[in-house]
């Protein structure tokens, strides 16, 4: 019964149109964005480790694809070549228990850290300790995460089922899983 609808990507209002029977002429795409605060200095951030921080960061539920994070990891250390990494999960949600039991299992904690939820200025100083973004939801409207991430200058991949690939041209697009 709406005159207007504002959506927050192209995907979203694409399914608006298939799953709700909306008008494309009165849907409005706004994409979200991130503030333009000042950042922290990647230069003066020192891991204190000469190695390469993979990180996610987000709610961890099933939305978000954390699971297939914790995949990607495992198949990452299945490679000895690839032992200078370190993958970090920062956020809380549902999931979470059952991945912190998952690392244990498959031997991995020595190198799979969980941060819990990071306030705005935590998040920033992982972001610039970070070499990487990765993001695999299973669906996103939009995704606040990644933006961020490109924000502080670090490569980004984020699957194609993510409404922030419209505005991140530059992502390596992934399916999810």
């Amino acid at each position: 019964a709406a005159d207007r609808i504002i959506a927050v990507s192209h995907r979203v209002a694409e399914q608006l149109v298939a799953r709700y029977q909306q008008s494309p002429e009165k849907i409005c795409v706004v994409h979200n964005a991130v503030e333009k605060d000042p950042l922290p200095d990647r230069a003066k951030l020192r891991k204190g480790l000469h190695e390469k921080f993979v990180l996610f960061l987000g709610r961890v539920t099933s939305q978000k694809g954390p699971d297939y994070f914790l995949q990607a990891a495992a198949r990452v250390f299945k490679r000895s070549k690839l032992k200078k990494v370190r993958f970090i999960m920062g956020g809380t949600g549902d999931l979470l228990p059952k991945l912190i039991d998952e690392v244990a299992r498959l031997h991995l904690e020595a190198r799979f850290h969980f941060t819990g939820f990071l306030p705005p200025c935590k998040r920033d100083e992982l972001y610039a300790m970070s070499d990487l973004f990765v993001m695999p939801s299973v669906s996103e409207p939009f995704g606040i995460a990644p933006l961020e991430a490109a924000r502080n200058g670090i490569p980004v991949i984020i699957s194609r089922q993510s409404g922030v690939a419209e505005v991140l041209p530059h992502a390596v697009l992934v399916d999810s899983g």
